[in-house]
């Protein structure tokens, strides 16, 4: 089965695991914050590549801790 293009506000809650609630969703619509959406009549929908590109600019990026030995710690 592949991967829906759009998720449903339950979805999403689904894919947060309950840390972001559907109350908290409609609030960031209201004021335009968080992820993209598509509003189709009262249908709102979230696109899975929104919410992915939405999880990136979200990610905290940490350094290596210094007691890590080197083969553990990210190139770059």
């Amino acid at each position: 089965m592949s991967t829906p293009a759009y998720l449903t506000l339950e979805d999403v809650v689904a894919r947060y695991r309950g840390q972001v609630s559907e109350g908290t969703l409609r609030n960031w619509r209201a004021m335009r914050i968080g992820p993209s959406f598509i509003k189709i009549g009262k249908a709102v929908l979230y696109p899975v590549s929104e919410l992915d590109r939405w999880d990136k600019s979200n990610l905290v990026i940490c350094r290596p801790s210094r007691s890590l030995p080197l083969e553990y710690a990210p190139a770059g």
